[in-house]
Formats: structure tokens, C-alpha cells, sequence
């Protein structure tokens, strides 16, 4: 009996100290220069791809911004959102905040195509592609810049189910919104920050719907213009713009808060004019564009710092859309 406790705890021992030299992911494991020496061209070749597709079609820009954000979102930034359905594989691109909304899958293929080429194997991740592609385009756009940083690899499962708990949905209300981001390690100023990465883009009819026809923190005048496009019945699909200049990077969209023309009720959460707990940093972004830039690209990095897949864990995908 003696004998065997001794065995136990030597095989308890053996498999504590295997367990504690098992790397874990992290955020310091990630580099701007990893692909510097392996592959030199690799970020300048998502970048003329990035800049292709948006001369194709300038909205394309905000699309792959948002698939960065789903993606980070959802169990860190490791592409899950890129994976196709099978059956061992619930996609996140079929919950409900990624369905018949989230696009550019075509843009990322063309890029992992293009990268692999050039690199002569598939040495970039497709996480890393993702993130990339997001400072690309806001760059393209007339935004900030910021370097990237770099290591990440591609994870072998997705999950719908968490998808649909932890992208923030376009009705959520102050308290929601913050613990939505807290749960990520983002913090109020974050929240507001890249929020404003809504100065890009458009959104579904059924998306605002509820906040143009019972929401009384609403100008009346954008409101009513809302009604003509977006019915109470029928033109789920209808598109608007989430700030004046869609395809422009500015600060526009915290002038739209400032004056209750907040697209989303998501987005008119961060402003109620009563000195609300975040109401200061929409004044001053509103205020200081260069500020709102230079705090979107700190909080930029520090999205794409959640749960990195490095190390021996993951893989680097040959196709995005599928595992290995």
C-alpha cells in the first residue's frame, strides 16, 4: 500500500511538471517583426490585396474590420469565425450576429492565396491575416495607423453558441455593453473607443428598426428619414449608413452621438447628454479626432491581444475556411 502511494505521487509529480512546460498562449508571444526574416513579404502583399478589394468596393473596408471584431470576440483572435460548416464544425458565420451580415470570406481567400504564393508555403495564419486586414483597411480609409502584432495561429474548432453570446448585439444597453467588453479584459474607455469603428460601414434595417420607431433618445427629424427606408414590416435587408461619411474614417460617428443620431441603440448608449458614465469620452472624441485616432489604435492592440492561439497550439491553416 505504501509502495503504491508512493507511485501515485510520483505520477501525480511527473504530470504536474509536464503540465507546467506546456506553453501556454499569450499575448507577449506575439511580434510585429515575427514575419520579418520568414516571409518579408507577407504584410505588404495583404496590404495590396486589401487595398484592390477596397478600390473595388470601398464598403469592403468596414466588412473586414468587422470579421477582425467577430472573430476577436468569440474564445480569442484565433480565424474561428472563418471556418465553414461540417459536421464536427457549428460555424460561427450561421449566429445570428454573423448570418446574411458578416462578409469579405472572398477578400481573406484571396489574401491567403496570394500570401501562400509569395511565401512559397503557408507560413501566415489566417488570424494573423484577419488582423492585419483590419489596420490595412482603416489605414486605406483615411484612418490611423498601428503595427501589428504578430504569432498567432489558427484554431481547429469554432462555436456558433458563443458567438451568439458574445459579440455585442445591436440593441444592448450601457451596463450590457460594458460587461460585454469587461468579459473580453476591454475596459469603458475601449468600449467607446472602438465603437467608433461604426464611422465605417452600414447596418441592416432589422438591426435599428425597434430604436427608430420606440427609442424617444432619437432626433425625430433622422428618425423619421429612418421610417421612409426601414418600414415596420418587410426590408430586413435594407441597408443605412452608420455615420454620414461610411467610407471615410473620421469622428463623425461621435458628432452622430452628440447630436442623438446614433444609428444603433448600441451606439446612442455611450451618449445620453445627462453626464452618463461614458458620455465624456464621446465629447471628446466628438472634440479631438487625432485623440479618437491614437486611442483606436492602442485599443486595436489591445483586441487583438485576447487569448492568442501560439506556440504548438492551433495550426496555420492551408485554407481558411477549413482545419487541416
Amino acid at each position: 500500500m505504501e509502495k503504491m502511494n508512493i507511485i501515485s505521487l510520483l505520477s501525480l509529480f511527473v504530470n504536474l511538471l509536464i503540465f507546467s512546460i506546456i506553453p501556454k498562449s499569450s499575448a507577449t508571444d506575439l511580434s510585429p517583426i515575427y514575419y520579418d526574416r520568414v516571409c518579408p513579404d507577407a504584410l505588404p502583399t495583404i496590404k495590396r490585396v486589401v487595398e484592390d478589394a477596397i478600390a473595388q468596393e470601398r464598403r469592403m473596408g468596414a466588412s473586414l474590420l468587422r470579421l477582425h471584431f467577430h472573430d476577436c470576440f468569440v474564445n480569442g483572435c484565433d480565424a474561428s469565425i472563418l471556418l465553414d460548416q461540417t459536421s464536427t464544425i457549428d460555424s460561427e458565420k450561421n449566429a445570428a450576429p454573423n448570418a446574411n451580415s458578416t462578409r469579405g470570406f472572398e477578400v481573406i481567400d484571396r489574401i491567403k492565396s496570394e500570401v501562400d504564393k509569395v511565401c512559397g508555403r503557408p507560413v501566415v495564419s489566417c488570424a494573423d491575416i484577419l488582423t492585419v486586414a483590419a489596420r490595412d483597411s482603416v489605414v486605406a480609409l483615411g484612418g490611423p495607423s498601428w503595427r501589428v502584432k504578430l504569432g498567432r495561429r489558427d484554431s481547429t474548432t469554432a462555436s456558433r453558441t458563443t458567438a451568439d453570446t458574445n459579440i455585442p448585439a445591436p440593441f444592448m444597453d450601457l451596463p450590457a455593453l460594458v460587461s460585454n467588453f469587461k468579459n473580453q479584459g476591454l475596459d469603458e474607455e475601449d468600449l467607446v473607443v472602438l465603437s467608433g469603428a461604426h464611422t465605417l460601414g452600414f447596418a441592416q434595417c432589422r438591426t435599428f428598426r425597434d430604436r427608430i420607431t420606440d427609442d424617444n433618445n432619437i432626433d425625430q427629424g433622422f428618425a423619421s428619414h429612418l421610417r421612409t427606408i426601414c418600414p415596420q414590416v418587410g426590408g430586413d435587408s435594407t441597408l443605412a449608413p452608420l455615420d454620414p461619411t461610411p467610407s471615410s474614417f473620421d469622428g463623425r460617428y461621435f458628432n452622430n452621438l452628440v447630436s442623438k443620431k446614433g444609428l444603433l441603440r448600441s451606439d446612442q448608449a455611450l451618449f445620453n447628454g445627462n453626464d452618463g458614465e461614458t458620455d465624456e469620452l464621446v465629447e471628446k472624441y466628438n472634440e479631438k479626432q487625432q485623440e479618437f485616432f491614437e486611442d483606436f489604435a492602442k485599443s486595436m492592440i489591445k483586441m487583438g491581444d485576447i487569448s492568442p492561439l501560439t506556440g504548438n497550439r492551433g495550426q496555420v491553416r492551408y485554407n481558411c475556411r477549413k482545419i487541416n
